[in-house]
């Protein structure tokens, strides 16, 4: 398995851990590995926690690839939101653990957990899309629309407002904040907790309740797809 993705088999329960000593940035080479790490969970049929390193979740796609434009980037780009995807339907439950600053991809991603656990501290939630020039992907917005509460959506979104970790419980980023110290016994006590659930219930009900929100971001994930010809070249 790729340097970049640690995977932890305990009883039943994966531990995938991104780490690639710098912030986590979602290059093809991440989302590959995190890919190859899901497949693997996915046969086992257990219990998924993504976790980041200490101090950050991830900083989102690999800057310097999506500044260069291009097919690369294009590629990059589809393979964020599909991975996005793919959580938000993943037959087992899938907590995440945002370990630090979640931007960009890296909130979407977090977005797409089934629960959310962060760490108190100074670290930023925030879809910074607008702040930096971009207008944001709708795959990107259907995905904050599916989670994120009325209000904050809007702040969100259209004015990239950043988030501490508490105020991202109110706005929806995430579902419960624990200190530092407390985080690994709190994500194993809520992993076990989850592994108790009827698994086949569990997974027809998330295709039932999440229906319509996957329908919308797959209809966006082509939408944003062709919307950029030139990068397909």
């Amino acid at each position: 398995m790729d340097t970049r993705i640690r995977y932890e088999s305990r009883d039943s329960v994966a531990i995938i851990t991104m780490d690639d000593g710098k912030v986590n940035a979602l290059s093809s080479e991440m989302l590959d590995a995190l890919n190859g790490a899901l497949d693997r969970a996915e046969r086992d049929g257990v219990v998924v926690v993504i976790s980041g390193r200490p101090g950050v979740f991830s900083a989102g796609f690999d800057l310097p690839v999506l500044q260069a434009s291009g097919p690369q980037a294009a590629k990059m780009v589809r393979a964020g939101f599909e991975l996005a995807e793919r959580v938000l339907s993943f037959p087992t439950p899938v907590l995440i653990g945002c370990t630090g600053h979640a931007v960009a991809m890296g909130a979407f991603l977090l977005l797409s957990g089934d629960y959310r656990i962060g760490v108190a501290g100074s670290y930023k939630l925030t879809a910074n899309e607008v702040a930096i020039g971009l207008t944001m992907p709708q795959a990107a917005v259907e995905i904050c629309r599916q989670r994120l509460s009325p209000a904050y959506f809007n702040r969100a979104t259209t004015i990239a407002e950043v988030f501490s970790p508490d105020e991202a419980v109110a706005a929806g980023f995430l579902d419960r904040v624990v200190s530092e110290g407390a985080f690994s016994e709190a994500r194993d006590g809520i992993a076990g907790e989850l592994a108790k659930l009827d698994l086949a219930s569990h997974a027809a009900t998330k295709r039932r309740t999440r229906a319509t929100a996957i329908g919308a971001i797959h209809e966006a994930i082509e939408s944003d797809w062709a919307a950029y010809p030139a990068w397909q070249a």
